[in-house]
C-alpha cells in the first residue's frame, strides 16, 4: 500500500452545529472549527462536518462534543495533529439563570503536531481570518 505524505493542514471552519445541553434539555448552537494534518490518509471534506453532526445530535455538553469530536479524527485518520474549536451560544445562560444573551463558550482541544505552539497558533490565525 502506497503511503502519501502531506505538508499541509487541512482546515474547515464556521461548521455549523444545533445541540441540546443535557443538562437542562435546553438547545446550544455555533460554529465548529477543525484541522488536521494528514499522515498519510485523507478524508472527503464532506465528512468533517457529519461528524460534528453525529456527536451533535445527542444530549451532550460543549466540553465532551469538542473531546469527541478530535478523539473521532484522531482515532479514525492518525493524523499527525489534530485541532478543534467549538464557539457556541447556550439557551441555558440566555434564557434563565445569569440570562447573559451574548455570552459565547469556547472550548478548545489540540492533539500531535497542534501541541506545537506555532501550529497551533497558524490554526488559531487561520480560523480567525474571514474571507474578503
Amino acid at each position: 500500500m502506497f503511503k502519501e505524505t502531506y505538508d499541509e493542514m487541512v482546515i474547515v471552519k464556521d461548521i455549523e452545529l444545533y445541540s441540546l445541553c443535557e443538562h437542562h434539555i435546553l438547545p446550544f448552537f455555533g460554529k465548529a472549527h477543525i484541522a488536521y494534518i494528514p499522515n498519510g490518509h485523507i478524508v472527503g471534506l464532506s465528512k468533517i462536518p457529519r461528524i460534528v453532526d453525529v456527536f451533535a445530535r445527542r444530549l451532550q455538553v460543549q466540553e465532551r462534543l469538542t473531546e469527541q469530536i478530535l478523539d473521532c479524527i484522531n482515532d479514525t485518520l492518525k493524523p499527525l495533529g489534530v485541532a478543534v474549536v467549538i464557539e457556541a451560544s447556550h439557551m441555558c445562560m440566555m434564557m434563565r439563570g445569569v440570562q447573559k444573551q451574548n455570552s459565547v463558550t469556547t472550548t478548545s482541544g489540540f492533539k500531535g503536531a497542534f501541541k506545537n505552539i506555532e501550529t497551533r497558533t497558524e490554526f488559531l490565525k487561520l480560523i480567525s481570518q474571514k474571507l474578503s
